[in-house]
């Protein structure tokens, strides 16, 4: 099993020193957002420093986020998504990564047209040499559950076709977690760590309300156990959007993140 940090953690700080902080606090790789990506070459800097960061502080990077707006776009705005969808999975894949995430649209989308064309980004995937992951998010209007990933996956009836694992979002939309446990371990990409706070009832709770590892109500233990049961020995991440460790040395805020997940996950 990998430790991984995404970036969002520690999101105030410059691209590459979150991967300098990442490497520092011991973890084995960083999920990177593209979008940081594309600030970094604005701000005069080249993929190939990115590349470079990664090697020099010996970081792999599991998954990239992500892929938007391709689920809800207009038929005249989607070829456009398409290439942008290419091109984001280009530059992920040049850093190394097996995975991207197609993230779902934020309001109402038809479920056929969200299944038809997350098809359409396995095709160009493999056209590119990378796999499109599903995400749901708890608080969105589409794919809000575990549930509603995992249909998608299975309509996709492609061997490629997977879903990437969010603890905090299958608690706070009332997903089955035992579900988790039912899925084939081939279909799961990615698991996404991340706690919720405390007093704050499901369904109500958005990514800032995240908190560290072991901080909330969340049962981690039993998410990790099912996936052990199943074999499962993949790569996790410590995914947060926490304002207040943001204002925080990053550099407390992941060791104790690291700190957190060795514990949980025995390691």
């Amino acid at each position: 099993m990998k430790l991984c940090l995404n970036t969002s953690t520690i999101r105030p700080q410059r691209l590459l020193e979150k991967i300098r902080l990442a490497a520092r606090a011991g973890f084995d790789g960083v999920e990177l957002w593209i979008n940081d990506v594309y600030e970094f070459i604005g701000r005069g800097g080249e993929v190939r420093d990115v590349e470079r960061a990664l090697a020099d502080h010996g970081l792999f990077v599991p998954c990239t986020i992500a892929m938007r707006q391709w689920a809800e776009a207009s038929e005249i705005e989607y070829p456009s998504m398409l290439e942008e969808a290419k091109r984001r999975m280009e530059l992920a894949r040049r850093l190394g990564a097996p995975y991207i995430v197609a993230t779902p649209s934020r309001a109402p989308c038809d479920p056929a047209q969200t299944s038809r064309r997350y098809r359409d980004l396995l095709r160009i995937g493999r056209e590119v040499g990378i796999r499109p992951t599903m995400e749901y998010i708890s608080f969105f209007a589409s794919v809000a559950k575990l549930e509603d990933a995992w249909r998608i996956v299975e309509e996709a009836e492609a061997p490629d076709a997977t879903l990437i694992v969010d603890s905090f979002h299958t608690w706070n939309s009332g997903s089955r977690a035992a579900l988790l446990a039912e899925i084939p371990l081939e279909r799961i990409s990615h698991w996404h760590i991340d706690d919720a706070a405390p007093g704050k009832p499901a369904g109500t709770q958005t990514d800032s309300d995240r908190v560290m590892v072991g901080d909330g109500p969340i049962d981690l233990a039993a998410d990790f156990a099912m996936l052990r049961a199943k074999g499962w020995d993949g790569t996790v991440s410590l995914e947060l959007f926490n304002r207040e460790l943001w204002a925080q040395d990053p550099a407390d805020v992941l060791r104790v993140g690291i700190e957190r997940m060795r514990e949980l996950l025995g390691l």
